[in-house]
């Protein structure tokens, strides 16, 4: 939709966001939120004292508007002019290197093991903690 094509009553029916996305839209590319407002103000013959009063608010609009999006140095787009592109590519080669690495790390896991076995064992610590140790059966309570 052109806007300079819209009647001057089409046009004050709009809402400013509607005004900003056409704005943004025809000039295809980025602008402050000044210029925008300015241009709308053009466009409803709004003057100065107006253009004051509610620029403020529109900032307001433009943040909270989700076809908005807020750029470096005051400047807003459209955020379909922003969208992200995810490529997917062919992971089987790295996943290849990733169950290789891991069937390697397993070898080594168990050759630890075995490297282990000559080291004393910690079991007669636990051996010599449970000496004392006295299990009570609850037929045999009545003999202690």
């Amino acid at each position: 939709m052109k806007l300079k094509s819209l009647s001057k009553e089409e046009i004050e029916t709009m809402s400013f966001d509607d005004l900003a996305y056409e704005i943004l839209k025809e000039k295809g590319k980025k602008m402050k939120t000044a210029d925008i407002f300015k241009t709308i103000c053009d466009l409803l013959e709004m003057n100065d004292a107006a253009y004051e009063a509610q620029i403020a608010d529109f900032f307001t609009l433009l943040a909270t508007e989700k076809r908005f999006i807020q750029l470096d140095k005051g400047f807003w787009d459209l955020r379909e002019n922003h969208t992200a592109k995810i490529e997917i590519e062919d992971f089987s080669e790295d996943e290849e290197e990733i169950e290789d690495t891991i069937e390697e790390e397993t070898i080594n896991d168990e050759d630890d093991i075995y490297l282990d076995e000559t080291k004393e064992s910690d079991d007669d610590e636990t051996d010599d903690e449970l000496k004392d140790f006295v299990v009570i059966d609850e037929d045999n309570e009545s003999e202690l």
